[in-house]
């Protein structure tokens, strides 16, 4: 009889209780008992979870999109007004149910952990058990880093739900950190040294170990970790031209290194971990596509912004213009911040900076948009902004486009609308493990070192060296942002420093108020134009942001339907009031 796996997100037989709940679906609903009883069995599923990290980075309502929607560098182009976003209200965009997607992730990888050591299965050494093992315990792991990023305290699910459960408890995000480093210290014993595309390596478990590190204020550790990976001889930042396009000499190493063919490329070493996401796949393996065109590349051809001199339409969705930016939306806009004000350095800006990651060719400029309907009194004009429906909105409608980052095109073939195509992606490279280290770092009052692991990343750019003296913790991430756009979990990253300040008590910060002062917001409200211009968009509101939305809400669903226990609801959002201590051990 087969046995139903139940995740903590259907902890009451459902949210929804229509009868698609019963149909079967691969790993949820299979009989574990006939299929895990060796490593083929359980390496089935460790196959699954590898696919799922691809959740970040494909779909539109990908999840690493709503990680720059909440931070300085964008903002979510139709849920602005952070107000709406409740408990019981996931309105255009996905903060709350993204739980559930991670959730359900989490409880295949705890399916491995229950039963690895089950008599009924045969294993051919203990080694092989452990490598096992060990991935599946940095799949969970890599998930829950997200989730306390995202919401803060948490039940911690230690293990397989077999049947339903009522009585979930809310566990503090140290408690939970602390499982995390406690399980990836021995997970990385085990981890390959070398892996296939797509796996896991112990490298991938020593960096992400590091940013566990790095939240738990273990900066010693940290340094360790990271310089870990640094110093790995398999491991090295791509300075010269390689792989699709190097023989083009109109591009650059920056450009190289973000095309989705070369990410994977064995002559690529800064590749620590990306994903595998091919159109030549067969249709069951590959995604419906990154999106990327469609979710941060401006709506040049919309009808409030494609109109010429005569108000008629300037810009048509199609052409060479349409194959290169696509159909954007779009779902994430980019702010100043990121298109303009990272680059004013040493007397240079956008335009004269030598920083490799600003070229003209690997962006795409308001100025360069051309008119491109053969039929406009305009045709082959840049674009005016008093020819739009709202001029004064020009800069939040046509921005700079990070194109070598977003230009993932239909494939030769492919048909249908170029939204960004399917495409390897980045989970971790190893110019983040420099500027992890250099936060570690800075944390531990040693700016010369950070200086220098910074200046790696920006040299391999051509980017002007910095000085020990401009190193804050302000212009590490001003330099993530240069380097990891649409790479880190932006909002993770802000939300773990605002921990790291107010546990510190540094700068006014303190856990005691940290949802109501907290240094993701005040970088949010120091950077983003967005949340001082007011009513921008013409939607009928104007962008708000608070503090307190530095964390998300939890669905209310899961815990109403927790009807024996009580799972927090994070603070500022209604229900928080009903809130118990969580839980400060994780009971093993």
């Amino acid at each position: 009889m087969k046995k139903i796996v139940i995740s903590l997100l259907i902890i009451c037989g459902l949210m929804s209780c229509s009868d698609d709940f019963l149909k079967p679906e691969p790993l949820s609903f299979f009989s574990p008992e006939g299929t895990l009883v060796d490593k083929g069995g359980f390496e089935s599923i460790l196959i699954s979870l590898r696919k799922d990290l691809s959740k970040e980075f494909i779909t539109q309502k990908n999840l690493m999109a709503h990680q720059f929607m909440v931070s300085e560098i964008g903002v979510p182009w139709l849920q602005l007004d952070f107000r709406q976003l409740t408990p019981t209200t996931d309105q255009y965009q996905q903060f709350v149910n993204q739980i559930n997607t991670i959730f359900e992730v989490i409880k295949n990888a705890n399916m491995i952990i229950s039963r690895i050591d089950n008599e009924n299965v045969t294993w051919a050494s203990e080694e092989e058990k452990n490598i096992v093992l060990a991935e599946a315990l940095w799949h969970r792991s890599y998930w829950y880093y997200r989730l306390v990023g995202c919401y803060g305290d948490l039940p911690f699910v230690n293990e397989e739900v077999t049947s339903a459960k009522f009585d979930f408890k809310t566990h503090s995000r140290w408690a939970i950190l602390n499982k995390l480093q406690k399980d990836m210290e021995w997970a990385v014993k085990w981890m390959p040294e070398k892996a296939e595309m797509g796996v896991p390596s112990k490298a991938a478990g020593t960096h992400l170990l590091t940013k566990i590190y790095l939240a738990n204020l273990e900066f010693d550790k940290a340094i360790s970790s990271a310089s870990e990976v640094i110093d790995n001889s398999n491991y090295a930042l791509m300075t010269s031209r390689f792989g699709e396009n190097a023989a083009d000499p109109k591009k650059n190493v920056i450009w190289d290194l973000h095309r989705p063919l070369n990410k994977n490329l064995p002559v690529n070493t800064e590749t620590i971990l990306a994903i595998v996401d091919r159109y030549d796949a067969p249709s069951t393996s590959r995604s419906v596509g990154t999106f990327t065109m469609r979710v941060y590349n401006v709506a040049w051809y919309n009808n409030q912004n494609a109109k010429d001199s005569e108000g008629n339409l300037g810009f048509v969705a199609q052409g060479p213009l349409y194959d290169s930016l696509g159909r954007g939306n779009p779902d994430c806009s980019l702010t100043p911040y990121h298109s303009y004000e990272i680059w004013k350095e040493s007397g240079l800006d956008y335009k004269s900076t030598s920083d490799l990651r600003r070229a003209p060719i690997n962006w795409y400029e308001p100025e360069e948009m051309r008119y491109n309907n053969p039929a406009s009194v305009d045709y082959g004009k840049v674009v005016d902004p008093a020819n739009t429906n709202y001029p004064d909105q020009f800069w939040a409608r046509f921005y700079p486009m990070p194109f070598y980052k977003t230009y993932i095109p239909n494939y030769p073939g492919q048909q249908g609308t170029p939204l960004g195509s399917n495409g390897d992606m980045y989970v971790y490279r190893l110019a983040e493990t420099y500027l992890l280290r250099a936060e570690a770092y800075y944390w531990k009052g040693d700016l010369a070192k950070a200086a220098v692991d910074i200046n790696k990343v920006r040299e391999r750019a051509g980017a002007i060296p910095i000085t020990t003296a401009q190193v804050t913790i302000d212009y590490i991430f001003d330099e993530r942002a240069r380097e990891l756009f649409i790479e880190e979990p932006r909002q993770n990253e802000l939300n773990r420093v605002s921990y790291i300040l107010a546990k510190l008590n540094r700068d006014g910060y303190t856990l005691e108020n940290i949802h109501q002062k907290n240094w993701l917001y005040d970088r949010i409200i120091a950077h983003n134009d967005f949340y001082s211009r007011g009513e921008v968009i013409s939607l009928g509101w104007s962008p708000y942001i608070a503090p307190y939305n530095f964390q998300w809400p939890i669905d209310d669903n899961m815990i109403t339907a927790n009807t024996l226990g009580r799972i927090n609801q994070n603070k500022g959002y209604t229900g928080s009031e009903r809130n118990e201590p969580p839980l400060e051990v994780i009971e093993e």
